[in-house]
């Protein structure tokens, strides 16, 4: 029997198979794409090493690729042939029912599975990355910060992989609201390890709910070494940068970042953020030719990640490039193919539920967006706006689906809505220059000029005063 780096025994693995797979949970934990080098060095010393056969398949089933997943389940189910479960370590068959949860598409039950090995031990870092991203697919901000926050107290300073579980927690003190004990925390992470960009994200979604967007920018130019090149997170950094110079009205430094890094993305998570960026510059007016060519190289990129339904979240994103591209027609038919799939019971799948109950009507609402039937977009999404969260993603992720209503509430005259909606944002984030330009739509259609034009002036100089003042 042997022992992993934070102390915790494993069978079946050989010394070599125990370093390499020390090895892969380091690569985990900083998001470099080395972690399948290693995952794979450990089971070629060790085919049947129970825990290099789990972090395996949790490398397939968290990329929500749908083929990813398809090997996965071919892999763990011929692993699982070959051993005796009943010889393996209580926390070993944790994981195997864990994984297995996951494999039939049960996310839920992976997380509560993965959770209750976390409360047996604390200090097992591939629970508790794992859990936190079944938490982030789910939308569950309470136990995104709790899971981590549980474990905490058996970690010390010392160890090599505290800052990474610190850089998990701020992200979710971040999706609980928590800013100021957030950006505390986060900057901890950050200072234990400079290259954790994990932590580095959960700092940037502070500013990014703050609207802190000067804050957000001198933060990632001075890191830029320690998150924009290594790992698989790169585009995804990149696309926060890009939000930040959408606040500030740069434009042209966003697309310019489109183009030399988010363009050409190939998995679901770069297609997702080459999506919602070119969505939000969509909704702004932003169009052919300044879009065209990069909305029609988008749409085709997605067809065979969708073919079929794994993720609502990704269909989401699937059907803004479609109707970015003008292809009303590829939008209609992979909603109807998910509205085919809803009918079909599959208890335990998790996906179906998110479909039914957020990713159709959103997707369903998007579709109404192209076709300029604004009145259809408000009366599907006001209802759960309150629930975009159940389909997964963070709270920057989903404002995409939150300014799409405000901006077809704007475009229907749907006047009462629209004041609601600018009203809500306005206060929450009164540092936001986009806030203020909506509040200036608003007051526009209302008559109210001298309002309007206020509002605007607000907006300009929050933008101006960003780069002189820490906060606004």
């Amino acid at each position: 029997m042997t022992h992993d780096q934070h102390g915790l025994a494993m069978t079946g693995a050989g010394a070599a198979a125990a370093r390499h797979y020390d090895r892969a949970i380091d690569e985990l934990l900083h998001l470099r794409v080395e972690v399948d080098a290693e995952a794979n060095a450990a089971l070629a010393e060790s085919p049947d090493f129970p825990m290099g056969n789990v972090l395996m398949a949790y490398l397939g089933l968290l990329t929500t690729e749908a083929e990813d997943a398809r090997a996965a389940r071919v892999r763990f189910g011929a692993f699982r042939g070959r051993i005796d479960e009943s010889s393996l370590l209580p926390r070993e068959r944790a994981h195997l029912a864990a994984v297995q949860a996951l494999l039939d598409g049960d996310f839920l039950t992976c997380g509560r599975l993965l959770g209750e090995i976390a409360v047996a031990h604390p200090r097992d870092a591939l629970a508790l990355a794992a859990g936190h991203q079944i938490d982030f697919f789910t939308g569950d901000a309470r136990s995104l910060r709790d899971r981590i926050g549980g474990a905490l107290n058996a970690w010390r300073e010392e160890d090599p992989h505290f800052g990474h579980v610190l850089g998990m927690y701020a992200f979710g003190l971040e999706e609980a609201g928590h800013y100021d004990r957030s950006e505390e925390v986060g900057l901890r992470a950050v200072e234990l390890n400079p290259r954790d960009v994990w932590g580095i994200h959960a700092v940037v979604h502070t500013y990014e709910m703050q609207g802190r967007f000067g804050d957000g920018l001198r933060y990632l130019d001075a890191r830029v070494p320690d998150w924009s090149t290594g790992t698989f997170f790169n585009v995804h950094s990149w696309w926060h940068y890009c939000l930040y110079a959408l606040e500030a009205g740069d434009v042209p430094r966003a697309l310019a970042i489109y183009d030399s890094v988010l363009a050409g993305g190939q998995s679901c998570l770069e297609l997702l953020d080459a999506a919602a960026l070119l969505w939000r510059l969509h909704l702004d007016g932003s169009g052919p030719p300044e879009l065209g060519e990069r909305w029609r190289a988008l749409a085709d990129a997605w067809p065979m990640r969708v073919a079929e339904p794994f993720y609502a979240f990704n269909d989401m994103h699937a059907v803004m490039s479609y109707v970015g591209a003008g292809r009303i027609g590829e939008a209609e038919k992979l909603v109807a193919a998910r509205e085919a799939y809803v009918l079909e019971p599959r208890p335990g799948v998790t996906n179906r539920d998110m479909t039914l109950r957020v990713g159709l009507p959103v997707c369903r609402a998007i579709v109404a967006f192209g076709r300029a039937d604004y009145r259809s977009v408000v009366d599907l999404l006001y209802p759960i706006r309150h629930r975009i969260n159940e389909f997964g993603g963070s709270h920057a992720q989903r404002d995409a689906v939150q300014k799409t209503l405000l901006e077809a509430a704007l475009r229907a005259g749907a006047r009462d809505v629209a004041r609601v909606l600018v009203s809500e944002r306005v206060n929450v984030r009164p540092c936001s220059p986009y806030n203020w330009l909506k509040q200036a739509a608003q007051a526009e259609a209302l008559g109210e000029r001298a309002a309007a034009a206020a509002a605007r002036l607000r907006a300009d100089d929050l933008v101006r005063n960003a780069y002189v003042a820490d906060r606004q």
